[in-house]
C-alpha cells in the first residue's frame, strides 16, 4: 500500500511524517497516519459498497453478453406520480425494467407497484425500511429481507428473487442470508453518482450514455431513501436515455433476463398471472431483448 497510495516524504525529520494521496494526477498532500486512515477508508467503501468489488461474494454488475442490451433499474421506489410517469415514457418506447421496490412503499402505493407488473416491468426486493441500521446484523437483515418478502407476497402475489441492498451495502451477513432465502443479489453502476440529488436531465442522461456498455445494468432512483421525494429529472432522464441507447442500436431488457435468473421465488409466479404477460412479449417485441447468461 505505501507504495501505491502513499508516496513521497521519504526524508528526515518534519518531511518523514508527510505523504500524499494520488487519485490520477491529482496530489493531495497529507500527514502519513491520516493518508493511512483515509486509504484504509476507501477500501472498506471499496469492499462493502462499491458497485463493482467482488471481494465478499458475488455481486453482479453487468450481464455476460457482446450483445448491445442494456436493463433500466429504478430504486427506492414505488413514488408517485414519478413511478407511473416513468412507466407511462416506458409504455410508449414498449421498454421493460426492474424496480427494486421498498417494502414500506409498496404498502404506500400498492396500485402502482400492481401497475409496474402488468405493464411487463419485474419487480425485485430493495428491503422493506432502507433503514442502514437494519443492513448489517444477520438477525435484523433477515427481518428486513422477510417483511419486504412477505409485503410482495401480500399486496402483488410474488416473492421476488432479486435483491439489491440499500446503498448497495454488503456484509457476511448479506450472503448468508441471500443464500438462506434463495435470493440473486443484483449491483449495477449509477446512471449519474449525483442523479439522487437531481442534477438536469441533460447531465443524468449524458453520464448515463456514456458509460453503457454490452450488458450493463444502469441505476436511477423513481424514489429518495424510501420517503418519496421529487424526480422529474429522472424521469425526464430516462426518455432521454432510451432515446440516444434505441438511436445506438441498444435493446433493453429486465435483469433476470440479462443474468439468466428466474424473477420470482416459485417458478409459477409470472407477471403474466398478473395480466402483464402479453405486455413483456410487447416488449421483448419492440427491443427488450435477452442478454447471455451470467454476470460480471
Amino acid at each position: 500500500m505505501s507504495g501505491g497510495l502513499l508516496s513521497g516524504g521519504a526524508s528526515v525529520g518534519r518531511r518523514a511524517q508527510r505523504g500524499h494521496l494520488a487519485f490520477g494526477r491529482w496530489r493531495i498532500p497529507v500527514r502519513r497516519p491520516a493518508a493511512w486512515t483515509v486509504g484504509l477508508a476507501a477500501a472498506s467503501y471499496w469492499t462493502a459498497m462499491s458497485p463493482f468489488s467482488q471481494l465478499l461474494g458475488p455481486f453482479p454488475y453487468r450481464g455476460r453478453t457482446t450483445e448491445r442490451v442494456v436493463a433500466l433499474t429504478f430504486d427506492d421506489g414505488p413514488n408517485d406520480p414519478y413511478t407511473s410517469r416513468i412507466a407511462e415514457l416506458l409504455a410508449v418506447s414498449g421498454v421493460c425494467a426492474t424496480f427494486f421496490a421498498v417494502g414500506r412503499c409498496v404498502e404506500r402505493h400498492p396500485e402502482t407497484a400492481r401497475r409496474l407488473l402488468r405493464d411487463g416491468h419485474v419487480l425485485g426486493s430493495h428491503g422493506y425500511s432502507h433503514d442502514l441500521r437494519r443492513c448489517a446484523g444477520r438477525r435484523v437483515l433477515r427481518d428486513e429481507v422477510w417483511r419486504a418478502e412477505e409485503v410482495f407476497a401480500e399486496h402483488l402475489g410474488v416473492r421476488p428473487t432479486l435483491f439489491r441492498p440499500p446503498w448497495l451495502l454488503r456484509t457476511p451477513a448479506l450472503f448468508d442470508v441471500a443464500r438462506e432465502q434463495s435470493l440473486q443479489l443484483v449491483s449495477g453502476e449509477f446512471a449519474h453518482v449525483l442523479e439522487v440529488r437531481q442534477p438536469s436531465p441533460e447531465r443524468i442522461a449524458r453520464r448515463a450514455v456514456a458509460k453503457v456498455r454490452p450488458g450493463s445494468i444502469l441505476i436511477f432512483h423513481d424514489g429518495f431513501d424510501a420517503k418519496g421525494g421529487e424526480r422529474a429529472s429522472t424521469v425526464a432522464a430516462t426518455e432521454l436515455v432510451v432515446t440516444k441507447l434505441s438511436a445506438q442500436g441498444y435493446r433493453f431488457t429486465t435483469v433476470d433476463r440479462l443474468l439468466g435468473v428466474p424473477p420470482y421465488q416459485d417458478a409459477a409466479q409470472c407477471p403474466g398471472v398478473h395480466g402483464g404477460g402479453a405486455s413483456r412479449r410487447r416488449c421483448e417485441r419492440a427491443g427488450s431483448g435477452s442478454g447471455a447468461p451470467g454476470a460480471r
